[in-house]
């Protein structure tokens, strides 16, 4: 259950408080904003997720080895793509394999390298938690198509600065 909206937006208020007592608001504001969306849209999509037996960083390694050439990638590649330490990316798949949705195999021509490859249960797993989650909007709603291409372009240009990828 969803607890009741405030009869006010409480970053306004908090900007307002922050001015008048710290100083200029405006990056505050923006941050703690993005920091509350963060929390709705992740309540939403572990909702629409969890039916599936999926966390979305399972769900991203299942989307990254559906849209992989052969539906199979080395570990290593997998923690760059996904930007996650390796031993995160070992749980996830650990995970997935219990599940029977991904399968560890040896490389064809590196001993060293073990490659998760995506099972049919785990593509018929992804598929339907993609129905499951673009069904909600991946919980992003009130916005335009055009605001949500702008919004991508603008936490792009924060996501450059900080050095999360290069053109």
């Amino acid at each position: 259950m969803s607890p009741r909206p405030l009869p006010f937006d409480p970053i306004v208020r908090a900007a307002e408080l922050w001015t008048a007592r710290i100083g200029p608001s405006t990056t505050m504001a923006a941050v703690t904003s993005i920091m509350r969306v963060q929390q709705i849209l992740q309540s939403a999509v572990d909702g629409a997720l969890k039916a599936h037996g999926l966390t979305f960083a399972r769900y991203e390694a299942l989307v990254l080895l559906v849209f992989s050439r052969r539906g199979s990638l080395p570990m290593r590649v997998m923690g760059e793509r996904l930007q996650l330490h390796p031993t995160s990316v070992t749980n996830i798949v650990d995970r997935l394999e219990a599940d029977g949705l991904v399968k560890r195999t040896p490389h064809p021509t590196d001993r060293r390298t073990t490659l998760a490859e995506i099972t049919d249960p785990g593509r018929d797993r992804m598929a339907a938690a993609t129905e499951a989650v673009t069904g909600i909007e991946f919980g992003l709603r009130g916005l335009t198509d055009r605001q949500t291409a702008a919004l991508t372009d603008l936490l792009a240009k924060v996501r450059k600065a900080a050095g999360d990828f290069t053109d």
